[in-house]
């Protein structure tokens, strides 16, 4: 211990053993020892702290400090540390022992008491168990951690989904005139392959811009009630083949399972990515678990588990045997574009996308893992509560693409994507009024003296967005019927992504084959919509 080469005045030292005395029967821990580590005497509030029965237990079992009181021996070490420059420490936090091994957090305020040379005679201090608050201090800042990631998800998200939107346009003019130029292209030629592969890579990169989407929750979606037992056993073939023979599949779908109201096509995303995930997680053999089951969340749940709201749901759960993944790696996992995959073995999209798709439903999802051992993806899809109605299967699809003479009002205020559309609808046989803007859409319906059959507008532009130029042309045009077009579905024509009942809408970029049957399929219905 440090020397002093004067001992403290009488009335200071004085004072200090007077303030001990008066403390000694507190409900606060109140102790001598010596500077090597030995008790010399506790208070019973000391003695009952630590788990022992009496003080006299306590001093006579405990003849090493740093190791049978502090969980870290080194922790006494480090507060001794400090009187090189303080005669007193106060509110030292650490972490001890009980008598039964259990841990438990601390706050030391501790004095030295010299002699009348100045050397240190022992040691006085008072103990509070400081548990609760620091646990409390904890959740704290989980919770605040929790809501900063919530927000950050948010901000990229809005981000993704304003770029998605821009990239579309450009992949809808690649894809839309590279298919134009196929279609006049013969077979046998080398330019004929060369338009193949523009395609293939213009599919592909419309893929990452869709996963985009689905992580900014802005793509369409189209709400039917499921049985998920039903929609998950459609996929397990096909998930198989993805995964590959050395890992095995498992289904253990659960019994009286609730109704969901989702796109089922999203479920088809969620475990495609999911089982893709867990697939590269797996050296060599493995096994891939997919189990359903009701499940209740309740308030104590919820208190615990930050974006969780207490209710009914159907749980979704994807586990897997393979190398599981550290905190580092659980804090980033959703963020799109992270991976931990090799350069050109993933896009970082494919959890970010899950992510996506769980928020829009309402849903809650949650992963548990550690390294070496396996991970549990649980996703939580609230029960739906309304009636199950039977859904119509869909007629086979058309391969080639419809036509028609009908006059169209095509607006669209990126240029590139109304010439090319333009074009699109002239090959089909429609006669085209090609509008920039909501302005000049108006001045054409007004000189159209045949009656406009049909309206396909963008959604989000200048002046007014679409559902506002549908309602101003209405009057003049009562036979007209509708089309939306988008990158995504603003709010205009959807909330939160899932269209609006009864709403006419066709994603860029789109195919001609699609532009002329959804094209065709509206101008053939009997009302408008």
């Amino acid at each position: 211990m440090p020397e002093r080469p004067s001992a403290p005045s009488a009335g200071r030292q004085g004072a200090l053993q007077e303030c001990h005395d008066t403390l000694f029967n507190a409900p606060i821990g109140v102790f001598t020892s010596t500077s090597d580590g030995r008790f010399l005497s506790v208070n019973p509030a000391y003695a009952k702290m630590y788990g022992y029965d009496s003080p006299e237990e306590l001093v006579a079992s405990v003849s090493d400090i740093s190791s049978q009181i502090y969980a870290r021996p080194d922790d006494r070490t480090s507060y001794f540390q400090l009187f090189d420059n303080t005669e007193a420490v106060v509110n030292y936090e650490s972490r001890h022992k009980r008598k039964d091994g259990s841990i438990f957090w601390t706050s030391e305020s501790v004095h030295l008491v010299r002699d009348d040379d100045g050397r240190v005679n022992h040691l006085q201090g008072f103990t509070q168990d400081i548990t609760q608050r620091k646990e409390a201090d904890e959740e704290r800042q989980r919770l605040q951690s929790q809501l900063i990631q919530a927000q950050k998800m948010e901000s990229v998200g809005r981000l993704a989904g304003g770029v998605a939107h821009d990239f579309n346009n450009m992949l809808g003019v690649i894809l839309g005139y590279a298919e134009l130029a196929l279609c006049e292209t013969a077979p046998g030629l080398k330019l004929h392959r060369h338009l193949q592969q523009i395609l293939r890579a213009a599919d592909h990169s419309a893929e990452l811009t869709r996963q985009l989407l689905a992580f900014a929750r802005q793509q369409s979606v189209v709400l039917r009630v499921v049985d998920l037992n039903e929609t998950v056993e459609g996929m397990l073939k096909m998930l198989r083949r993805l995964i590959g023979e050395d890992i095995n599949l498992a289904w253990l779908p659960g019994k009286g399972l609730w109704p969901v109201k989702i796109d089922p096509s999203q479920i088809d995303q969620i475990l495609a990515n999911l089982c893709v995930n867990a697939r590269d997680a797996i050296i060599g053999n493995g096994r891939i678990t997919i189990e359903t089951d009701n499940q209740t969340l309740d308030k104590g749940y919820c208190a615990s588990h930050l974006g969780a709201i207490a209710g009914d749901y159907v749980q979704l759960t994807v586990r897997d045997n393979g190398c599981g993944m550290d905190g580092q790696t659980l804090e980033k996992l959703f963020d799109p574009f992270f991976t931990t995959k090799e350069i050109g073995k993933g896009t970082g999209l494919g959890l970010s996308t899950v992510y996506g798709i769980v928020k829009q439903n309402h849903g809650y999802v949650e992963v548990q893992s550690d390294p070496g051992k396996n991970s549990e993806f649980i996703i939580f899809f609230p029960r739906h509560q309304g009636e199950v109605v039977e859904q119509a299967v869909a007629p086979p699809a058309v391969e080639l693409a419809p036509s028609g003479e009908e006059t169209i009002l095509l607006v669209e205020d990126e240029q590139m994507i109304l010439d090319l559309t333009t074009t699109m609808l002239e090959r089909l046989g429609y006669t085209v009024l090609a509008a920039s803007s909501p302005g000049e859409a108006l001045r054409l319906a007004e000189q159209c003296r045949g009656g406009i059959d049909l309206l396909i507008t963008d959604v989000v532009m200048p002046e007014m967005n679409g559902r506002e130029l549908v309602e101003q042309l209405r009057p003049g045009q009562p036979a007209m019927k509708w089309l939306y077009m988008s990158g995504y579905t603003a709010d205009i024509i959807s909330s939160q992504g899932v269209l609006d009942e009864g709403v006419s809408f066709i994603q860029k970029p789109f195919p001609l084959n699609a532009l002329a049957k959804k094209v065709r399929e509206v101008l053939d219905r009997r009302e408008n919509r």
